[in-house]
């Protein structure tokens, strides 16, 4: 039975837009990247042989990302972890974001190894993403309500700093007319004791040259 298989300039295409997919998700996905984390800190090597069509994918972890190539790379004398599967099957596991999924998957290579790749393989799933995507949509929104809270808040205060302020004013208000008021009582009863005192000194004047004259 002859096998499909890709072209390599194809499937290097494919590889470079898959590459430059995964660094987005790093980048958008916290999650995703604590997944990425221990593979990247021991270098995982990863080799992923395709069944229908037939694809053979080196993806190397490092804390610049996923970095993928056709062959194996030179400085690497063969993968730390082998998952042999259908393409199907490997879409689903990326699809699904549904570990039962992932198990199914055949891997090869230290327990421990094969453990993290998985969780990665798991954390990978459109459906976090999606998730990832639908939080920070949330996320937004719950700023923006927290924001016009905040900010019906600030009016509210405002309104009664406005108010206590008007309180005041009116109150200094009735003091100043109570204090005019004052004023010109005593403005007048200053005017009253005056004339008082000018009439009563002449009454006094004119007792004394009644005095004297007799």
């Amino acid at each position: 039975m002859k096998r499909t298989t890709l072209s390599h300039s194809l499937l290097n295409i494919i590889l470079v837009f898959i590459e430059s997919a995964l660094t987005l998700l790093l980048r958008l996905d916290p999650e995703l990247r604590k997944a990425a984390y221990p593979l990247a800190k021991q270098g995982t090597l990863v080799c992923l042989r395709l069944y229908l069509p037939h694809v053979e994918v080196f993806a190397t972890f490092s804390y610049k990302g996923v970095l993928l190539d056709a062959q194996l790379p030179v400085d690497r004398s063969e993968p730390d972890v082998v998952i042999n599967a259908y393409s199907i099957q490997v879409l689903n596991a990326l699809t699904s974001h549904d570990s039962e999924t992932t198990e199914k998957l055949q891997m090869r290579g230290e327990a421990i190894q094969v453990q993290l790749v998985k969780q990665f393989i798991t954390q990978l799933g459109l459906g976090s993403l999606i998730q990832g995507i639908a939080k920070k949509f949330k996320g937004g929104s719950t700023k923006k309500k927290s924001s016009t809270e905040e900010m019906e808040e600030k009016k509210h205060n405002y309104k009664i700093r406005i108010a206590e302020q008007q309180t005041q004013i009116n109150t200094l208000t009735i003091k100043n007319r109570e204090f005019e008021t004052t004023v010109k009582e005593l403005q007048s009863r200053q005017k009253t004791l005056t004339i008082v005192s000018v009439v009563a000194t002449i009454i006094a004047i004119g007792a004394i040259i009644a005095l004297l004259m007799n």
